[in-house]
């Protein structure tokens, strides 16, 4: 869809080793962005990655292993990257319970992986986007950053306080030819959700079909899963010269989900 119009900008896209991110860092490649790929392992295949997606797309790419539960570890990301003319805030884990039974591991592990890391990197990231005079934020927040569902506490708080993140970096730079947005999935056929099919349908005792219309995409009025590709390509387009007004915002890319 676009031409390799990011050829000489880096991309970091944390958590970025499958799913979502890997999909983002695809398309970004493709437009002729370099890449640093992240995740909390350090093994061959990360760096393999790595390499394929080089010779794939034409680009530099790196992998760096970083946990984003620490906020110095996020810092450390952006500091070995060298360059971060677009920082994509990805990464993210979820855990399903009622609050009284939430643990409380598991509450500041998903506020630190899915909130406080994007502001970490945020922090060390716009100083080198003003350097270099160009800068572009995505996060990666979800419909849970502008709805709500029972039982996943956590998340959406951290979602929501994505959301208000983005509002505020978007603020603070307004003025400058950097922006900040938060791009808001909803149900995305990724590897870890076809894992989760399977596992369903025996719950529910339903087919395949069954299970995505009735169970995963019930709140999802397209009924279709939104791709990998879908979220590169929004990624791409908040990254073209036609989104240099958009700022502060949400895109969603959730098949009619937060209009219901």
């Amino acid at each position: 869809m676009f031409q390799k119009f990011l050829g000489g900008k880096t991309a970091v896209v944390t958590g970025s080793n499958s799913g979502i991110g890997l999909g983002i860092a695809h398309e970004l490649a493709r437009a002729g962005a370099d890449l640093v790929l992240n995740s909390f392992t350090d093994a061959p295949e990360d760096h393999a990655l790595a390499e394929s997606l080089a010779a794939e797309h034409g680009v530099k790419v790196r992998y760096i292993q970083a946990d984003m539960s620490k906020g110095a570890e996020c810092r450390a990301l952006i500091e070995k990257a060298g360059a971060c003319d677009i920082l994509v805030n990805n990464a993210g884990i979820q855990h399903v319970a009622p609050i009284p039974d939430f643990p409380a591991e598991k509450w500041d592990a998903i506020i630190a992986i899915n909130l406080s890391s994007a502001f970490h990197t945020t922090a060390v990231a716009l100083p080198l986007m003003r350097e270099a005079g160009w800068g572009r934020v995505i996060n990666i927040a979800s419909a849970h950053g502008l709805t709500a569902s029972e039982y996943k506490s956590a998340y959406v708080a951290a979602k929501h306080g994505i959301v208000g993140l983005t509002k505020v970096t978007a603020l603070e730079t307004a003025k400058e030819p950097i922006t900040c947005n938060a791009i808001c999935p909803g149900y995305v056929l990724t590897p870890i959700v076809e894992k989760q099919i399977p596992d369903q349908m025996k719950t529910h005792n339903l087919s395949r079909e069954d299970v995505i219309a009735k169970v995963m995409l019930h709140r999802q009025p397209s009924g279709q899963f939104a791709t990998v590709e879908q979220m590169g390509g929004t990624a791409v387009f908040l990254c073209s010269p036609a989104a240099e007004q958009i700022t502060g915002t949400t895109i969603s890319v959730d098949g009619g989900w937060t209009a219901l």
